[in-house]
């Protein structure tokens, strides 16, 4: 074939893909209730999206000046953390519940606490302990919320491929809401204060809140079959697949390591670049352009390898990071920033449908949210750790230690890979060896 027919060829193959793509997302799109439910998480990602700089700007203003690191850690962790123990202590009020109804309780408990921030903080009272307790509060569902989103799509959708093309769907509503979220947050809380963006984001979740309430089908017309005891161990299920286990604790790392960042980014920008909450949240959108862009492209490779999608993601990550941490020039920083949005943008949807792959149709809700229990807490303690750290060495070095790990992770794992397929290769070559031998004997 000439390499004219080839390009063609593989243009005509691209163009099929990706009107194959359109066609699913399409249906996706066309369920009610995704239909009902999508434009609402879609505002509430956009109110989360704008939580993105204001849960950090607030904590900066509100902490004594020598104590803004460690209290933004403190913050930041302090929305996601909890959720860990949610997904524990709450599982037995929730667990039987349709995946919309799981995102109900959970956008209902964020907009009542978070309302609460907001008053007191337009209010002038809020004090930054009631401040961390109050995140806490609001995020104690968060797994289960999560996970009910995702549950929602595979509820829904009953085709494998329609379900990926869901989850990539729902990530880049997420991703996209980021590129505007931020921005608009920057110059909301330059104008009025961060309390008021902080409110906006209780609203986002309110409607969401009602969305979901209106969309959840009544208990007697849906009624959920419980699963046997024996069945329903999520923990069990993860432990009883490799693949999963390894993709949890390489993506735990890879989360603790990206923790620091959250902290480290705002104080850089606020005491490092002397800039404002505006420049904050441009970094961030820039962010959510890139993270939308690569969010769209997941579809495309569910079937690639797995494993060399997420090493490629973690280490591209970790590049992306180096120009924040080796200069204090914004463009090159920006454009880090989008580049690694675009790298990252697949990972959720990737991963998310390996996990629905592999679990019974019945555990999906309660292997989600242990998965998202598992590692929330591993973004969360990095996050800890980076108040500390950037008390002690800044946030520009930080940035720089966050992306040197993490370019170490990715290549550790890649490095590992190789070795073990070519200790299968070997051992394939070995076997057959043995077997020619093996014939040959009884030739003989």
């Amino acid at each position: 074939m000439s390499q004219g027919a080839g390009r063609r060829v593989a243009g005509d193959r691209s163009r099929s893909g990706a009107r194959s793509w359109a066609e699913s997302v399409g249906r996706v799109l066309s369920q009610p209730r995704l239909r009902r439910v999508l434009p609402a998480m879609l505002v509430s990602a956009l109110g989360d999206g704008m939580s993105m700089v204001a849960v950090a700007w607030l904590a900066v203003q509100i902490a004594p000046p020598d104590q803004a690191g460690v209290w933004t850690g403190l913050a930041v962790a302090a929305y996601a953390l909890p959720a860990t123990i949610g997904a524990a202590a709450l599982a037995r009020l929730v667990r039987g519940f349709r995946g919309v109804r799981l995102v109900a309780v959970d956008a209902t408990l964020r907009a009542v606490a978070l309302g609460v921030i907001a008053v007191l903080a337009v209010a002038g009272l809020l004090d930054p302990v009631v401040y961390v307790i109050l995140l806490a509060v609001s995020s104690l569902l968060h797994a289960w919320g999560s996970a009910g989103a995702y549950t929602l799509i595979a509820e829904s959708l009953p085709e494998e491929g329609d379900r990926v093309n869901g989850y990539a769907v729902l990530s880049t509503f997420t991703q996209a809401a980021v590129v505007v979220g931020p921005a608009l947050a920057g110059g909301l809380a330059a104008l009025v204060g961060p309390g008021w963006v902080i409110a906006a984001d209780a609203v986002s979740f309110a409607v969401l809140a009602v969305s979901c309430w209106a969309a959840s089908p009544r208990p007697a017309a849906a009624p959920v079959r419980p699963a046997p005891a024996a069945a329903t161990g999520s923990w069990r299920i993860i432990a009883g697949q490799p693949r999963l286990l390894g993709l949890l604790a390489v993506t735990g790392i890879f989360f603790f390591l990206y923790g620091p960042v959250e902290v480290a980014l705002p104080v850089h920008v606020a005491q490092e670049l002397h800039g404002s909450a505006s420049l904050l949240g441009l970094y961030w959108a820039v962010f959510g352009v890139g993270a939308t862009l690569g969010g769209l492209g997941a579809g495309l490779l569910r079937h690639r390898s797995l494993w060399l999608v997420v090493v490629s993601i973690v280490i591209g990550w970790g590049a992306a990071l180096l120009p924040l941490g080796v200069t204090d020039l914004v463009g090159p920083g920006l454009a880090g920033f989008a580049v690694g949005g675009l790298i990252y943008g697949p990972f959720t949807a990737i991963c998310t449908a390996l996990f629905q792959r592999t679990s019974p149709p019945h555990a999906l809700s309660r292997v989600l949210a242990t998965r998202t229990a598992l590692t929330i807490p591993c973004t969360a303690l990095g996050t800890l750790l980076g108040g500390p750290l950037v008390t002690a060495v800044g946030g520009r070095h930080t940035l720089l230690l966050s992306a040197l790990l993490t370019i170490a992770l990715g290549a550790s794992v890649g490095a590992v890979l190789a070795l073990n397929q070519a200790r299968a290769g070997w051992r394939r070559r070995l076997t057959g060896f043995a077997y020619k031998l093996i014939e040959l004997a009884r030739m003989g």
